[in-house]
């Protein structure tokens, strides 16, 4: 029997170890290796992270650039959601909306990402970025699918 046929319909638990920073894939990526970027703290209601702004952030402007801002939020939702997991599964980004409010400008940025919606297959993340003077930035949501790897076994 597939991994969906036994699964429709069912809450399934997130896998053991999900919730830690040391067994999350996604910071094993390129991208928030990359950036810089740094989880500064995880629970599966809430995460929050920061990336120390250097000269590659930056555009023209001496702005950070909104390709760093919405990737920095699209791998920090990504850490929500793999805390969520079963095991045996995989997934990624599947949509995102970015509303930029302010300049971002070093030395660091924080960001606070949120679950709005936990199911089965999708979740939605929100994650508010903003300066260190507090001031906000951008606000990234973003869908985040959940599919059974083909052939595994739960």
């Amino acid at each position: 029997m597939s991994a969906k046929k036994k699964t429709a319909g069912k809450r399934l638990k997130p896998a053991a170890g999900n919730g830690s920073l040391e067994n999350n894939p996604v910071l094993r990526g390129g991208m928030p290796q990359a950036l810089g970027m740094r989880v500064t703290s995880l629970s599966r209601k809430k995460v929050t992270g920061e990336m120390a702004i250097t000269p590659m952030h930056l555009n023209v402007n001496g702005r950070v650039n909104g390709g760093a801002i919405m990737s920095f939020a699209d791998a920090l939702g990504a850490v929500g959601a793999v805390a969520h997991r079963p095991p045996n599964y995989r997934g990624g980004t599947i949509e995102s909306k970015t509303n930029f409010f302010a300049a971002g400008t070093g030395p660091v940025l924080t960001a606070v990402s949120i679950p709005l919606h936990v199911g089965r297959t999708t979740s939605v993340w929100q994650t508010t970025i903003r300066n260190a003077d507090g001031r906000m930035v951008a606000i990234v949501t973003q869908t985040q699918i959940s599919v059974p790897v083909a052939g595994a076994e739960e």
